[in-house]
């Protein structure tokens, strides 16, 4: 039988944090070996949700490192400080599972992966709508040639706001002072919806697209009320096979995870053979096929551990010496955010640019 993986979390500037923690205290496998924040107050909640003892809450990474001695450490900061996180870390050699979105920019991305690979670690990001009933149905569909070969990627995405909830989705309302003093907020830390979402549609529109990469990018932001960072954005991307369309959003009408908003948050797939319709978080998808054109209900597939959620996952390849694949891999998630480095440099330019290299 296998010792239980020891699991550091560290940093709490993003509220999944406590969503991530919940999956390794429920997971049989796993123990929360210690965690780590600048600031006490953050860390109460998990404290009190999972029992944390004090020898195991630390507040400097150092100190959590060498005493609670991880396997692997999820890290959750604010996107313009994952790279200094992961070189911080990574020397320990602890695998690393951080929380979306990959990076600020394609080079401290592989500022990321230069490190891991240095130290020989896991490097995996955690994208939530990987585990998405929904998405995993249509990617199988995908990839048994449902629809032939993929064209199109539409994506739609975002919620009310990130300060509109926490951790396992505790709803809050925020007030101008929160966001003035929020780090989604901070041009400088990695904030507004662009890199919140753009992320998600294109990595996993990467993932649908088996890698590929397109030619340009053109992409325009909307900055309301004086805010530094956008709050809506619409990129088109054009690949050799036609265009695609990513656009995110901090405001919709609801939370997709309580009620779909209108535009459906989720992604529509064109084929030369069909289409598939693949919504956040609902119970079944659409697909269209030359054999019924007139399109079919399908319910979505029954996810079996180890591919319920990213602790399962991580667990397993540890355990089994395996490197991350589809999302989580760097090679995929590094094509999704060349396309968005592209568009905010699109955005800036206001005008269409070459996908970066």
């Amino acid at each position: 039988m296998h010792m239980k993986l020891r699991v550091a979390g560290i940093n709490f500037d993003h509220m999944h944090m406590g969503d991530l923690l919940r999956m390794v205290h429920e997971h049989p496998g796993a123990e929360i070996a210690g965690i780590c924040d600048e600031s006490p107050a953050r860390m109460q909640m998990a404290i009190r949700n999972f029992g944390i003892p004090a020898n195991r809450v630390f507040s400097r990474v150092d100190q959590c490192m060498e005493t609670a001695r991880p396997d692997l450490v999820i890290l959750c900061p604010a996107t313009g400080r994952h790279a200094d996180y992961v070189e911080q870390v990574a020397p320990y050699h602890a695998h690393i599972l951080v929380e979306k979105p990959f990076a600020a920019s394609v080079a401290d991305a592989d500022r990321m992966i230069a490190a891991a690979r240095k130290h020989k670690v896991l490097l995996a990001i955690n994208w939530p709508l990987r585990w998405a009933q929904s998405h995993c149905t249509a990617y199988r569909l995908l990839s048994e040639d449902r629809i032939g070969a993929l064209e199109e990627v539409h994506y739609y995405g975002g919620n009310r706001g990130p300060l509109w909830h926490t951790a396992d989705k505790i709803e809050t309302r925020p007030t101008p002072a929160m966001k003035r003093r929020s780090w989604f907020y901070s041009h400088a830390k990695g904030g507004g919806s662009l890199l919140d979402y753009l992320g998600y549609g294109t990595t996993l529109g990467t993932w649908f697209q088996r890698g590929r990469k397109p030619i340009e990018v053109t992409a325009v932001t909307d900055l309301p009320n004086g805010l530094e960072v956008d709050e809506h954005s619409i990129t088109v991307a054009r690949y050799g096979c036609g265009l695609s369309k990513f656009e995110t959003r901090w405001g919709t009408f609801t939370d997709p995870w309580k009620h779909q908003p209108q535009p459906k948050c989720g992604f529509v797939l064109k084929g030369t053979h069909g289409t598939i319709s693949s919504y956040d978080y609902e119970p079944a998808i659409r697909i269209q096929t030359d054999r019924k054109p007139e399109g079919e209900t399908i319910q979505v597939d029954d996810l079996k551990a180890p591919f319920q959620n990213p602790v399962q996952y991580m667990v397993h390849c540890i355990r089994h010496h395996q490197a991350p694949e589809g999302p989580l891999s760097t090679r995929i998630s590094r094509i999704g955010q060349q396309i968005v480095d592209t568009a905010i440099l699109s955005a800036a330019r206001r005008k269409t640019v070459h996908l970066i290299s």
